[in-house]
């Protein structure tokens, strides 16, 4: 029901009330017929909002239905009630209208609303989360409490003749004042329910009906008290009876109910539910202090008032007792979880790299002062990029999770196991050079064993690296200890994977260099200073051995770590994010090196230059490539993009715009190392490709069939798609004599040439074709 609804159906309800109110007034003969007119209009006021309650719950579920069958039962008796006065006025007008055990009824309507409001408030936004039962629980005690100090503050107020009444009907009166007294309660339990639940205005609109509808009935039922010996009330008197059942229906009809609220929008109502129950306590206790200190009496029921109001205040005491231990245990609870999140992988729950280092510094110090020995094991998982790209990533994620038990499994108690992020993971030791190695060779051996995850068998090795502090080496920092710890594990890397390498160098140099600290270094400025350069090596005909292209390859030979192998800094690169530098410099440099070599073959010759895979699918690649051909005035027509399959390629829509571009601009595109990847055949159909290079694993034609089966259907897919091939690894001349038979028509390889600058290629014996241009011819 909208607002606007609401309102007009308040305005008719309301009207309705005062006109039967005025009938029963005024057209009405006073006496035992309006008592009859006020019996039934109550009947029917009764029995219409019992319906209304029902018809209201049908059209909802949950606590929003619940709350609004309590009132249409409570709604129900309570127009029983009335229609055994009905029929009692109707079987005997002149009978006694004092209490009867029937209006025991009339009680079931204020029980009825309150466990209504119980149930409805439940989803009402709460100053702190706590258990609903708590909560149900001290709203009753905090609604009895406020309501029985304003109802002794009343009691000091009473005129003596209802004191001298009770006494003589102590069972009438008790009775008769159950329903005001029950009424304060529920209009109490609604005030504070508006007081101290903030929610949305539309959700405080059942909970004021209920309010005026329990103030209505309560003043009925006040004045119904004070006068139990007048012979009943006047339609005036009753009104209450009647506007009650009438707004408690207009709050079952509302659309919005008890639970339909927004969040909290106040920030004193913890304050409001904390200190509010105490203040008309505080009020009753100094009235009574002044009667007392006055020289008054207590009299038995403001005693009674008394001693409940104080059970109350030490129960409501009790239950703030147990939601502050309730709230500190929370609080140290968040503040235990929030820590571990800080400090903790949330995949696999080991240290992570703050809490690793964290250790480290620690296990450093204990070293350098009290000689407590401390070794570092760094571990990176072997190609575990094909696990995720073959089984997915959350095949990849279990997979994490097994190697962190296992890490963990083979390792003390006080050791520290890390995951430092990816596939990385750290193991702090305290443990001296020959055990720190024994529990390396056990974590290869632990780390080799198939994992099987969902039926499949599933096989990991690892490349580590351990570094120990070198004794005349004090100032040794944590950085400086994991770097050279990851520089051991390239070395494992290089070595062919699987293995433990151990640091030894010194100062961060040698042959265990800090790569990718001096990759960075070198990529930084010009990487020709810190020992960047471009070497090359021929593409040959296979016909007549003729040179037709050349590869442009990056070699480093580093000032401090000497040569560095390519596919370690190619892979340190990679992991670090800095392969574009590298890729851009050999472009820029083979560009500015076109003019050398066509004085070297005594013609204009391609080049290739490769392109890491996983840089295509982003911005930056294009822009360079042309702008390294503008710069050095090369023809775009003599310069190849090799695209690299050691990673994928993360944005294949993006990597085919860009590469569709370049070739509108003349320049072509190969695919390298086909057949090494898991995708290869997919790039092949997917990627705008001109040239296909064959992995060394296909070219073993002269001694495997298998490869040659496989090499003869990728060039036969080739000359259908219209693409040109050469074959990569070619070291005999056996192998390119089966290549040639086959109808590979270019090979490149070591039987040709190895790398090497351009200031020391000689000038080919053979002269051929100029350009990789009329391959695919």
């Amino acid at each position: 029901m909208t607002t606007g609804r609401l309102s007009v159906r308040l305005v008719v309800a309301l009207a309705l009330v005062a006109a039967v109110t005025a009938v029963g007034a005024y057209a009405v003969p006073p006496g035992a017929g309006q008592r009859l007119y006020g019996h039934a209009a109550q009947f029917a006021a009764g029995t219409l909002a019992a319906y209304g309650c029902f018809a209201a719950a049908r059209d909802r579920a949950g606590p929003r239905a619940r709350w609004r069958v309590l009132l249409g039962v409570g709604l129900a008796t309570w127009a029983l009630a009335r229609l055994w006065w009905t029929v009692r006025d109707v079987a005997g007008p002149g009978r006694d209208t004092t209490v009867t055990i029937v209006d025991i009824g009339f009680l079931t309507l204020p029980l009825f609303t309150l466990a209504a409001l119980l149930a409805g408030s439940m989803a009402l936004p709460r100053p702190a989360q706590s258990s609903l039962r708590r909560d149900r629980v001290v709203l009753l005690i905090d609604s009895v409490l406020i309501g029985g100090s304003l109802l002794a503050l009343v009691w000091s107020a009473v005129p003596g003749w209802l004191v001298d009444e009770a006494g003589r009907h102590p069972v009438v009166v008790g009775v008769a004042a159950a329903y005001p007294v029950v009424d304060l309660v529920i209009v109490v339990a609604g005030l504070l329910l508006l007081t101290t639940r903030p929610s949305s205005r539309a959700g405080r609109v059942p909970l004021r009906l209920m309010v005026l509808a329990m103030a209505a009935l309560g003043c009925s039922d006040t004045l119904r008290l004070l006068r139990l010996d007048a012979g009943g009330l006047s339609p005036l008197e009753s009104a209450g009876y009647l506007a009650g059942p009438a707004l408690l229906a207009l709050a079952a009809l509302s659309n919005t109910g008890l639970g339909e609220t927004a969040a909290p929008d106040r920030a004193d109502a913890e304050w409001l539910h904390l200190l509010l129950p105490y203040v008309p306590v505080v009020a009753t206790g100094i009235v009574i202090a002044v009667r007392t200190g006055a020289g008054g009496q207590l009299t038995s029921y403001e005693a009674y008032l008394g001693w409940l109001g104080l059970g109350l205040v030490v129960a409501r005491q009790m239950f703030t007792i147990v939601d502050n231990t309730v709230l500190l245990a929370r609080v140290s609870e968040g503040r235990q979880r929030l820590h571990h999140q800080a400090y903790h992988d949330p995949l696999t729950g080991l240290a992570n790299r703050a809490l690793f280092r964290e250790r480290l510094v620690l296990a450093l110090d204990a070293y350098r002062f009290k000689e407590v020995p401390v070794a570092l094991l760094f571990a990176d998982l072997d190609d575990f990029k094909l696990i995720n790209d073959g089984f997915g990533h959350a095949m990849g994620d279990r997979l994490l999770r097994g190697v962190a038990e296992r890490l963990l499994a083979c390792v003390g108690p006080e050791d520290v196991v890390a995951r430092l992020g990816g596939d990385e993971f750290a193991v702090l030791l305290q443990c001296r050079g020959p055990e720190a190695e024994e529990t390396g060779r056990r974590i290869l051996v632990a780390l080799r064993e198939p994992y099987v995850l969902d039926g499949h068998s599933v096989g990991v090795s690892a490349s580590l690296g351990l570094v120990l502090p070198e004794p005349g080496d004090r100032e040794l920092s944590a950085d400086v200890l994991l770097r050279r710890a990851d520089a051991a594990m390239y070395v494992s890397k290089r070595r062919g994977k699987n293995d433990l390498a151990r640091y030894s160098g010194a100062a961060d140099g040698g042959p265990n260099a800090d790569l990718p600290h001096l990759l960075a270094r070198a990529l930084s400025g010009d990487p020709a200073e810190y020992g960047f350069e471009v070497h090359y090596q021929p593409i040959v005909r296979l016909a007549d051995g003729a040179v037709v292209a050349v590869e442009a390859l990056a070699r480093w030979t580093d000032p401090e770590a000497g040569p560095v192998d390519p596919d370690v800094f190619v892979t340190v690169a990679e992991r670090t994010g800095l392969v574009a530098g590298i890729d851009d410099f050999v472009l820029d440099r083979a560009c500015a090196d076109a003019a050398a070599l066509a004085n070297t073959y005594g013609r204009p010759i391609d080049v290739h230059v490769n392109v890491s895979a996983a840089r295509l699918g982003r911005h930056g690649v294009q822009e360079a490539v042309l702008q390294a051909l503008e710069r050095h005035a090369v023809r775009p027509s003599r310069l190849v993009v090799e695209i690299t399959e050691t990673l994928r390629i993360p944005d294949l829509p993006r990597a085919v715009e860009v590469l569709e571009h370049l070739r509108r601009r003349g320049v072509r595109v190969a695919l390298d190392d086909f057949g090494s990847g898991w995708n290869a055949l997919a790039q092949l159909h997917s990627l705008p490709v001109d040239i296909v290079k064959l992995d060394s694993s296909l070219t073993d034609v002269d001694v495997a069939e298998r490869a040659g089966a496989l090499c003869r259907s990728v060039l036969r897919i080739c000359a259908d798609l219209q693409i040109a091939v050469i074959a990569e690894g070619i070291e005999t001349p056996a192998r390119a004599a089966a290549l040639a038979g086959l109808g590979c028509r270019l090979g490149q390889g070591y039987l040709f040439g190895q790398p090497g600058p351009a200031r020391g290629m000689g000038v080919p014996t053979q002269q051929g074709p100029a350009s990789t241009a009329h391959l695919a011819s």
